[in-house]
């Protein structure tokens, strides 16, 4: 036997152990919990907007939207009206198309 068949297999990451993700609707909110505390406070916001970017680039895809050319700002603020989410600034909606231009 080969070393490669006699390794054991690894056990489910923890995100998928203890948090399954609904399939069904991918932009349903999760369960929230607390951030970390101690970090300085650009943090908490970069990572609230990247949360948010992220979760209207999934919306985006499930739309139909697969491009960033076809994700402009309008486009994304009604995907966030529909969502259930705040109207996003201008930077979230460059980010929510970073997003959408690394997904291909």
């Amino acid at each position: 036997m080969t070393a490669a068949a006699l390794k054991p297999k690894p056990l489910p990451t923890q995100s998928t152990a203890r948090r399954p993700v609904p399939l069904d609707l991918p932009y349903a909110p999760v369960a929230k919990r607390p951030l970390p505390a101690g970090r300085p406070r650009a943090w908490y916001v970069a990572h609230n907007r990247r949360l948010k970017a992220m979760r209207l680039a999934i919306a985006l895809l499930d739309t139909g939207v697969y491009l960033p050319e076809q994700a402009g700002d309008e486009t994304i603020r009604e995907t966030a009206r529909t969502v259930g989410v705040h109207p996003p600034s201008a930077v979230t909606c460059r980010m929510v198309r970073a997003f959408l231009h690394s997904a291909r």
